[in-house]
């Protein structure tokens, strides 16, 4: 294994330094994906932000700062789920909690992304995850089955059974789709 340059660590270490703070809302987002409770998601975000810093010689200078983050954030969740055997679904998050309302159009807005968060929040964990990494921070699919720790072709099916669950979720007892179609 070849050794890395002692000024490409200490640049990685500097663009982790500067460039933490930019990404702390992202993080926290992806922490109440994860473990659907925000004090939980802080907690996540604190312990991410000091592994980071404690290991930040271990950042490739000009690599995606985004997705390290995640990746630890992910570790953590899943060190935390394996030592306390969490029970599933414990800790669901009350979306109305977790929105503000201003004016007219952002009631209408938050209403709907009430609705869709309870249904995104009745998707199993693994899909909820794919969803957010791929549709909320944007990541490619390569990207996030780097973070996910799994082949390409899984983020695909899961993504797939996730708006096939959540087309079933949003239409009626008609068995009509909601207005709008589905989700693409």
């Amino acid at each position: 294994m070849q050794a890395v340059p002692s000024s490409m660590i200490e640049k990685g270490q500097i663009e982790v330094r500067a460039g933490l703070a930019e990404h702390l809302p992202r993080l926290w987002r992806y922490g109440l994906v994860l473990s659907s409770r925000g004090d939980v998601a802080e907690d996540l975000v604190q312990a991410t932000c000091l592994r980071a810093l404690e290991r930040s010689h271990q950042f490739l200078a000009g690599s995606r700062l985004d997705r390290w983050l995640f990746s630890i954030l992910r570790s953590i969740w899943l060190n935390e789920v394996r030592s306390r055997r969490i029970r599933q679904g414990e800790g669901v998050v009350d979306a109305e909690t977790a929105l503000t309302f201003d004016g007219d159009k952002e009631i209408e807005t938050n209403i709907l992304t009430r609705q869709v968060l309870r249904e995104v929040q009745l998707l199993p964990q693994t899909q909820r995850e794919t969803l957010f990494l791929v549709y909320v921070e944007g990541l490619t699919y390569r990207e996030a089955a780097q973070i996910l720790d799994v082949p390409i072709g899984t983020i695909m099916s899961r993504l797939s059974a996730a708006r096939q669950e959540l087309a079933r979720l949003g239409a009626d007892p008609s068995g009509e789709q909601p207005a709008g179609g589905t989700l693409r």
